[in-house]
């Protein structure tokens, strides 16, 4: 490991509790050279898809050899387990929930280790708090240089959510549906630039045509290009479709959610 490790923190703590700060605490403590990075501590409270999507969208803009500390947990206490991942050239400490689902389709490989050597948690472990008592600490130990082995013993019936893929009609049209808003109301699709391309191949000359709720949408190729208040669609910094409201709020203003089908045709 790292003479000054990285670990990133994903929740979906939020700020009015004291959850997050007691995590960097149990792991200054453990291993005062680590340098800690908030990646998301508002993550929608149990939103486990959500945070399988921020974190896919984070981790490989961080240094080699950084440990991801995931924390949302609604089965916490429960029988599920905690796991230490390594791909690549990263390691993901958290809950068998399936919140690693799309680090597990990206990779090629993945080692995944069922955590229970339970002299690596803190002495106090409770049935409500992992992210002190088991997640920030074996992170802490991971970075002083503690093989993955000594952690516990690899697993292979990990829990995997399936990814939300699109679905593709030739190549005429993609049927996708909002899987993220962010804080700015901006709706991220499933449907990538590339599912996008691969379908107006054949058609080069063609014109692309997005709909929502009956509504088409005009393609954009930055925010502020569009002046008005309408919906408009671009494809943002991460390689997906996404619907959005210059200066505006896209969820609100046209009440659409995560779930809601978004259509791409070639006309």
């Amino acid at each position: 490991m790292e003479s000054d490790p990285v670990i990133t923190l994903t929740t979906d703590f939020g700020s009015k509790d004291p959850f997050v700060g007691i995590m960097k605490g149990v792991i200054l403590t453990i291993n005062p050279a680590a340098k800690i990075i908030d990646i998301t501590h508002e993550i929608s409270p149990q939103n486990i898809l959500e945070a399988s999507y921020a974190i896919h969208a984070s981790y490989e803009y961080f240094p080699h050899r950084t440990i991801h500390i995931v924390v949302v947990d609604p089965g916490v206490g429960s029988s599920r387990r905690p796991l230490l991942i390594s791909v690549g050239h990263y390691y993901f400490v958290g809950p068998d929930n399936g919140i690693f689902s799309r680090i597990y389709e990206t990779e090629e490989t993945a080692e995944v280790i069922h955590v229970n050597a339970t002299h690596y948690f803190l002495s106090q472990e409770s049935t409500t708090f992992h992210g002190r008592d088991i997640f920030a600490p074996v992170g802490a130990w991971l970075s002083k240089g503690i093989s993955i082995s000594k952690f516990g013993d690899p697993v292979e019936d990990y829990v995997s959510i399936p990814s939300l893929v699109p679905v593709i009609y030739g190549d005429k049209s993609i049927e996708g549906e909002v899987m993220y808003v962010d804080r700015f109301g901006n709706l991220i699709t499933t449907i990538s630039d590339q599912n996008i391309k691969n379908m107006s191949r054949s058609s080069p000359d063609k014109n692309i045509k997005v709909t929502v709720n009956s509504m088409e949408i005009p393609m954009k190729n930055f925010y502020a290009e569009s002046s008005d208040e309408g919906l408009c669609a671009i494809i943002n910094s991460f390689g997906h479709l996404e619907l959005f409201v210059n200066r505006g709020n896209a969820s609100m203003n046209y009440n659409i959610a995560v779930g809601d089908k978004v259509n791409v045709y070639v006309i």
